[in-house]
């Protein structure tokens, strides 16, 4: 068997997912959030939901969401609002909370281009193939 390497593309992977890690959680912090706070951001960026939907979609509970949404709430990121066609009791982002969604999602779409950058489509098509391969074996 062969002994480990700093060369090898496990480790490599390994470093590039911490120092990504590192780097994804900086905005975070410098605009007072915690860790999965983006989450919650990039999800009400695309429409207003429920409080059980997002629960759901960020596999969380109501009651393990309730404490994180009442802070980005009193933040001014979030608001309780009627959402979809049933008008039912749910949340959106503010004008607030859209900016620092875009500022995190800009941060983000800058360390995919440098992931990525060199790679052409085929390229980045069959690395992110194989990386979703990869995560679902390791899930088994």
């Amino acid at each position: 068997m062969a002994r480990p390497s700093s060369r090898s593309a496990l480790y490599r992977l390994i470093e590039a997912g911490q120092l990504a890690h590192k780097a994804l959680l900086l905005p975070l912090v410098e605009k007072g959030l915690e860790p999965g706070d983006d989450a919650i951001l990039f999800v009400l960026g695309r429409a207003g939901i429920t409080e059980a939907d997002l629960a759901h979609e960020l596999g969380l509970t109501t009651d393990m969401l309730a404490t994180r949404l009442e802070r980005l709430a009193s933040r001014d990121f979030i608001t309780r609002q009627a959402v979809g066609p049933e008008l039912e009791p749910g949340l959106a982002l503010t004008e607030r909370g859209l900016r620092i969604r875009n500022v995190l999602a800009d941060h983000w779409a800058q360390l995919e281009e440098a992931l990525m950058g060199e790679l052409k489509t085929k390229q980045r098509k069959k690395f992110s193939d194989a990386l979703g391969r990869f995560v679902d074996l390791l899930r088994l």
